[in-house]
């Protein structure tokens, strides 16, 4: 009888220890795929909207969207990329 109360603790604590580590390693692998994969294709994003932004400067002033085309082309991608904290995709769109 004690032993099957021992083996059924142990197995308690075995379940949920696992569940925690598998929480670590999803946040492990998000925060790994964030910086092999999405912070650089964030910076790629915001050096090619900045190319595109010095392009269209001419239409977008005539325009009066200098500012939110800088935003979009520029700003958005810099913040996903420079600001966010690693492994948090909540706030790419």
């Amino acid at each position: 009888m004690k032993a099957k109360i021992s083996t059924l603790l142990v197995a308690g604590m075995v379940l949920c220890g696992s569940g925690v580590n598998t929480q670590a390693q999803g946040d492990a692998l998000m925060v790994t795929g964030d910086v092999l994969l999405a912070r650089p294709a964030c910076i790629l994003a915001t050096l090619m909207g900045s190319v595109v932004f010095v392009v269209s400067l001419p239409f977008a002033a005539t325009s009066g969207s200098v500012h939110a085309t800088e935003d979009t082309l520029v700003r958005q991608p810099a913040a996903a990329a420079f600001t966010r904290p690693l492994g948090d995709f909540s706030s790419l769109e």
